[in-house]
């Protein structure tokens, strides 16, 4: 090991994230509970390729007005 090699740096927000988790090591788990109650959604297939199929194609110039 060299004399002159400095120790390896850790930022603040490293050093507050790792105290965090020591102090809470359920926190984790947690975080993957909320995450499954907001994103992790089952996705209806069937729903969703009726909604692709429903889609009406948008016009060139969307703020032109039909005078017809």
């Amino acid at each position: 090991m060299s004399i002159f090699r400095r120790p390896d740096y850790r930022s603040d927000t490293t050093q507050f994230l790792n105290q965090l988790k020591t102090a809470r090591p359920a926190l984790e788990e947690e975080q993957r509970k909320g995450r499954s109650l907001l994103w992790d959604k089952a996705i209806d297939r069937l729903a969703l390729l009726g909604f692709r199929k429903a889609k009406v194609a948008q016009k060139p110039y969307v703020y032109q007005t039909d005078n017809t």
